[in-house]
């Protein structure tokens, strides 16, 4: 039931079929098109794209090639919400450290509106351009769409100009709105071999032929030069593409949207040997740990160690040695919000101003474990908002996080977050797999995804009186990751609002008495929260009768999955298990009339679990539940199961404990 890696992203070489691309040209918006009140394809769609439209193409200047990726859009807008639509932002990289930043330039910027049968054109002006810094890599061009409203059409154009030929910029098929058409031209070089890598469920149709580029370009003493060559021209398109939906339970939505990406497969110039760029995990490892320069990172102890001898002790086992380290560097270093495996100012640097990027801030966590005599390598990875490390290249990393190697088993370490203990990571780190690198060129895939369940242990002694009102003593026990969550979200926050919070998630419970343990102590322990309660919403009388539900303020009343069907793989991030241990006392006077029946539910292949089961004795009432989920990732193929599961589970936590009067 658990989704497989090979089913999520599709790598391979071009399905070849011949197909006609069809003819749309910016200019020669139609009043039909203006006309149109709904989205034929999605009567619910704010927008739609009409047509999406991008070609890539070399040319030749003293220095070299350069590339031109050349953008057209047109776009309805069929609702206010649409209108947002009109706001558009080109991201491009500024950052190279060899060649010259990209450019990006938009064009043919109009809106079309119908005004008295007639197709009125509004144009975008200077003012309606914009260039904006994100941050030290990366730049944003932007523009807003002059007088656009429901009903208006937008056309535009956008030019990147990059150097750049080792990964072209990722063609999207598909979008948060529907796509009517999309195409996407290539024209390359012979000297150049690409491999084209899809993503998404949607079909792309390609067609594949050798055709002649040529160029005409001036030498150094601007004499004017001519070259000719092959070059592989290819049409990928796809039709009538649905949006791209966001849905619960999703790791990274872009993971899924349908796309093509070009990786520089390897060079093949005249007169010149061949160079192949197709890499091995192997090869990419160890090209980083040379280029990034880590040895030296990782060999100067020097800045540190006055502070290593005075918070080890001789005593102490390697694995206190791990957890004590861990815990030194997440207190005196602070993250500047950088996710990246580059340094900056170096690890040395950064220690000094106790401020420095993710990489730096490992790396010294890596270097001081390394010189307490503790087995430690950085391992590369890919945070989820990033992508998914599917195949060898060097552009899917961006985050390092530490490996400690303590009798053959692999401690996964970070010390970016504060609330991080060993062998706990940060939630957007688990991401599927990392690279662990050694300095002597080697290198091994490292499993980021955890295997062992993080528990929430509820045991609550309560008493039942006879108006149906509950008081209570719960003690709540929060392990692992779910450790984790509690402490990013509430270790600084105001507890007045927290338990605030907490009443209104449990339905209107007063809470008092409240003392939660390990909440910024000892991180490597469990999280645990005890409070007494009152509550008048858990029971009803009828007829004179009380009907308690079994699990009172923890009973699940909606499901979750309600779509219909489901395209992308439902994410849950790490296993889970929910234990109750519920004993109620019921009011003098009153009997057990009827409980629910015991049962055990589970999926067809037990990736998740629903336990419950009711004992009576005298006036005591003992209820013990289960909920489990034991998959991070379960495939769209078995949401209909997941979602019928779900149902069961929580019609069985509403059914009603009845207690009659004698």
């Amino acid at each position: 039931m658990t989704f497989p890696k090979l089913l999520l992203f599709a790598i391979f070489t071009l399905f070849i079929t011949k197909i006609d691309a069809q003819k749309f040209d910016l200019g020669k918006v139609s009043v039909k098109e203006l006309q149109e009140k709904t989205c034929p394809s999605d009567t619910n769609a704010v927008a739609a794209i009409l047509y999406t439209k991008a070609r890539t193409f070399f040319i030749y200047e003293k220095e070299g090639f350069y590339i031109n990726h050349e953008y057209e859009f047109r776009i309805k807008i069929y609702k206010k919400e649409g209108v947002n639509w009109s706001d558009w932002k080109v991201p491009y990289y500024t950052g190279y450290e060899n060649i010259n930043q990209d450019v990006v330039k938009f064009s043919d910027c109009v809106t079309y509106n119908l005004e008295k049968g007639e197709v009125a054109k509004t144009k975008l002006k200077g003012e309606g351009t914009f260039k904006n810094n994100l941050n030290k890599y990366w730049s944003e061009a932007a523009i807003t769409m002059p007088n656009v409203k429901v009903g208006s059409v937008i056309e535009f154009k956008y030019t990147i100009r990059s150097e750049n030929k080792v990964k072209f910029p990722v063609f999207n098929f598909q979008y948060a709105i529907p796509v009517n058409y999309a195409q996407y031209v290539t024209e390359i070089p012979e000297f150049y071999i690409y491999n084209p890598i899809t993503s998404g469920f949607t079909q792309i149709k390609t067609d594949a032929k050798i055709g002649f580029g040529y160029q005409n370009y001036a030498d150094a003493h601007n004499q004017g030069l001519h070259m000719s060559y092959k070059q592989i021209n290819t049409v990928h398109t796809a039709e009538n593409i649905p949006a791209l939906k966001v849905e619960n339970y999703v790791d990274n939505l872009d993971n899924y949207r349908s796309s093509i990406d070009y990786e520089l497969q390897k060079t093949r110039f005249p007169e010149v040997p061949e160079v192949n760029f197709t890499q091995t995990w192997d090869d990419v490892a160890k090209a980083i740990f040379k280029e990034k320069d880590f040895a030296k990172q990782l060999s100067d102890h020097s800045y540190f160690d006055a502070d290593l001898r005075t918070i080890l002790k001789p005593a102490m086992s390697e694995t206190e040695k791990i957890g004590t380290i861990l815990k030194f560097v997440q207190n005196k270093m602070n993250w500047n919000k950088e996710f990246t495996y580059f340094f900056d100012k170096g690890a040395k640097k950064a220690y000094q101003d106790g401020t420095g990027n993710s990489a730096e801030i490992n790396f010294i966590l890596i270097a001081m474990l390394n010189a307490a005599g503790i087995n430690a390598n950085p391992v590369l990875t890919s945070t989820i908002n990033h992508g998914i490390p599917v195949y060898p290249n060097r552009t899917i990393f961006n985050y390092i996080i530490a490996d400690a190697n303590v009798d053959g088993k692999h401690i996964l370490l970070d010390a970016v977050n504060r609330y991080t203990s060993p062998g706990i990571l940060p939630s957007y780190a688990l991401n599927w797999t990392g690279r662990l690198i050694r300095s002597d060129g080697t290198s091994e895939e490292i499993n980021l995804v955890p295997n062992i369940a993080s528990k929430e242990i509820y045991n609550v002694m309560a008493t039942v009186d006879a108006n149906g009102k509950i008081n209570g003593k719960c003690r709540a026990q929060k392990t692992d990751y779910n450790a984790l969550k509690f402490r990013e979200r509430y270790s600084n926050a105001d507890q007045e609002s927290y338990l605030e919070q907490l009443e209104n998630q449990y339905g209107g419970l007063k809470i008092n008495e409240y003392v939660v343990e390990n909440k910024n102590t000892d991180l490597s322990k469990s999280v645990v929260e005890t409070f007494n309660f009152v509550s008048d919403n858990e029971s009803e009388i009828i007829g004179g009768k009380i009907f308690i539900d079994p699990l009172l303020f923890f009973t699940q009343v909606t499901n979750p999955f309600k779509q219909e069907k489901r395209t992308q793989p439902i994410y849950f991030g790490f296993p889970t298990q929910e234990k109750y241990n519920i004993n109620l006392e019921i009011p003098a006077g009153y009997v057990v009339e009827s409980i629910p029946k015991s049962i055990t539910i589970t999926t067809p292949e037990n990736e998740a679990l629903f336990s419950c089961k009711i004992l009576t004795a005298d006036n005591k009432i003992q209820i013990s539940a289960t909920s489990e989920m034991n998959a991070s990732l379960i495939s769209a193929d078995f949401y209909d199961s997941l979602k019928e599961f779900s149902q069961k589970s929580i019609e069985k936590q509403n059914e009603k404990i009845v207690l009659k009067k004698i």
